[in-house]
């Protein structure tokens, strides 16, 4: 947004901007900056496809006695690795929102958003639908990828990849969103805490892939070593990807709880959205509060 860009939404808010409007002069701006930025679109795009090939190559031919075990039938390792992927990439997604915020405080923007009456949960919120945006973008193009790789390998139909069929994607995205917030809003919180792009950078780098190898993303949590399946047990991700991979095979997935008050599929979704839900209120509040704070200490 450019300065008489930003002088306008001040004089929008001044003359009474809701709540909602305030999200969406934020939520326009951050989209238009992330579409200014070929890069990020570019990484969005071709790291699927490297993630999806290369674990499934790495992983597919060691993981059939696991799979038949863990799920009781064949089943491609394609299909069972795609909620990983998603998983994966919405983590890396939401990490990079930290950065885009450090990178508005050294060009001055974000001290100018702070000295305008702008709602402070509106800054927050309208900056994670945006970055919502491009994970939901990422979640179904990784998804549609997933079918092509399973296509090649095996030929298989769209029926037998995603057995909860066009509800069963909607509600994976869901599932991607509700993860994906807790984990946008620490990425906010450590650019807030260092207002530096690279100690942001390697502080939200170092959770992904030790989340996600300490979960059920690439191989059943049953032949993980025991110290592992306890890291597991309170490890988001699994909640997650469980819930993801339990709308592909139309089954419960979740290992980690035995939740049985439900029915099939449901005794992984509620718990998992339970979680991550309680998840998302603890950091993004923390992020709002500090956000607070941070504006407090620049105004007086």
């Amino acid at each position: 947004m450019s300065t008489t860009e930003t002088e306008r939404a001040v004089e929008q808010r001044a003359t009474g901007n809701s709540f909602s409007v305030d999200v969406w002069i934020t939520l326009k701006r951050w989209l238009r900056k992330t579409r200014r930025n070929p890069f990020v679109i570019f990484g969005a795009l071709i790291t699927p496809i490297i993630l999806l090939v290369l674990f499934s190559q790495l992983f597919g031919q060691i993981t059939g006695d696991a799979l038949r075990g863990a799920i009781g039938a064949d089943v491609s390792y394609v299909t069972y690795l795609t909620p990983a992927v998603v998983i994966l990439m919405a983590m890396e997604a939401a990490g990079n929102s930290g950065i885009g915020l450090v990178d508005d405080m050294e060009s001055g923007m974000f001290e100018k958003v702070l000295a305008s009456p702008t709602h402070r949960g509106a800054i927050f919120l309208g900056k994670a639908l945006s970055d919502m945006v491009l994970i939901i973008v990422q979640t179904v193009m990784t998804l549609g990828l997933g079918y092509v790789v399973l296509w090649i390998d095996s030929g298989g139909s769209f029926g037998t990849y995603i057995q909860t069929g066009l509800l069963g994607v909607l509600g994976i995205i869901a599932i991607v969103i509700v993860f994906s917030l807790a984990f946008t809003a620490f990425s906010n919180i450590a650019a807030l805490v260092t207002q530096d792009s690279e100690s942001t950078s390697v502080l939200v780098n170092l959770l992904p892939y030790p989340l996600v190898f300490m979960s059920n993303a690439f191989l059943p949590i049953s032949v993980l070593p025991e110290w592992m399946q306890a890291v597991a047990t309170v490890n988001p991700v699994t909640y997650g990807v469980g819930a993801a991979r339990a709308l592909i095979f139309g089954q419960d997935m979740l290992t980690v709880l035995d939740v049985t008050a439900f029915a099939g599929i449901w005794n992984t979704i509620v718990p998992a959205v339970v979680v991550l839900g309680v998840l998302d209120l603890v950091v993004g509040g923390i992020a709002v509060a500090l956000l607070r704070r941070v504006s407090s200490s620049q105004a007086s």
